[in-house]
């Protein structure tokens, strides 16, 4: 009898969640680096809310390649 949730699959998309949190965040320190300005000082104490809309474009696209690569 088939268990109703295959722990196999849960533990692989806990796993790729994870890797794909961690390849965010290390491309977002990469593109921080990159750029002549501090990102984060920029929005938050200059309020740069054209920079931040920028910065959470950027979130979401690198969020829709890794969740593609992951479902394959």
């Amino acid at each position: 009898m088939e268990e109703l949730v295959n722990m196999k699959y849960v533990v692989s998309s806990i796993l790729y969640s994870f890797i794909g949190i961690a390849v965010l965040v290390l491309v977002f320190v990469v593109i921080e680096k990159i750029t002549p300005e501090n990102l984060w000082k920029e929005i938050l104490e200059k309020q740069n809310m054209a920079l931040a809309t920028m910065a959470a474009a950027f979130m979401i696209a690198i969020a829709i390649i890794i969740a593609s690569a992951i479902h394959g």
